[in-house]
């Protein structure tokens, strides 16, 4: 077996213990140290970064998640900081359902994700426009509040819309918004004027844009300003 060989023939191991026989010359307790420190480490990562799913999974199920997501993901990127955003890709695509697991499991999970990739962006606040470190964001589910205490099983009838950002302080902070503040930062979000936005937005909701629509509008523009989230 040649170098290269040997290696995929470790990694595979290392990924799936209970489907790939051992290495030529290699101890079953010795290689039980390598799987277990690969396993612990990755596992360590995601638990990190979804403390509230992993709180609401039975630890045996949590431990099969992980292995599945081990053996069965191809990862796009080596940075240990990104497992948490590859365990989300691999949720969103190739995450088989158990009985027994939440059905609200996608949502949280990339409600959680949000919190870290702001933490860590490296993007910058806008001198003009809408920050790209502020995203609006809409769930089936009441993800904000789900938690050991509160694990719905049914979605309300309309939608959690909420707005995520990381302040000047690089404190990530949640909000959240009605359906129509929620359009309009997706508007504000892809670059429209705010005065346009907010007369497409009076139009299709069949609203009079006049002096108390703009007032009122101009709150929560002065708000998300003085947050800086939006800048005229």
């Amino acid at each position: 077996m040649s170098g290269v060989d040997a290696q995929r023939a470790f990694a595979a191991r290392i990924r799936q213990p209970a489907e790939q026989p051992l290495l030529a010359g290699v101890t079953a307790e010795r290689m039980a140290v390598y799987e277990a420190l690969f396993f612990n480490n990755i596992e360590g990562f995601i638990s990190g970064a979804f403390p509230v799913l992993h709180r609401l999974i039975e630890a045996s199920r949590w431990q099969r998640l992980v292995r599945s997501f081990i053996a069965e993901h191809q990862a796009r990127t080596p940075y240990f900081l990104q497992i948490s955003q590859e365990f989300l890709a691999w949720l969103q695509q190739g995450y088989v359902a158990e009985a027994g697991d939440p059905p609200f499991i996608l949502e949280l999970a990339h409600y959680e994700w949000v919190e870290l990739a702001l933490d860590v962006s490296e993007a910058e606040g806008p001198q003009q426009g809408w920050s790209p470190l502020a995203w609006p964001l809409a769930y089936v589910w009441p993800v904000q509040r789900i938690g050991v205490d509160f694990q719905p099983t049914k979605p309300p009838a309309g939608p959690t819309c909420l707005l995520v950002w990381r302040d000047g302080q690089d404190k990530v902070r949640f909000m959240q918004l009605s359906p129509f503040a929620y359009q309009l930062a997706i508007r504000l979000q892809a670059g429209e004027a705010a005065e346009q936005a907010l007369l497409e937005l009076a139009q299709q909701h069949g609203l009079r844009a006049d002096t108390q629509y703009f007032n009122n509008a101009q709150i929560v523009l002065d708000d998300w300003q003085r947050q800086g989230i939006w800048r005229p």
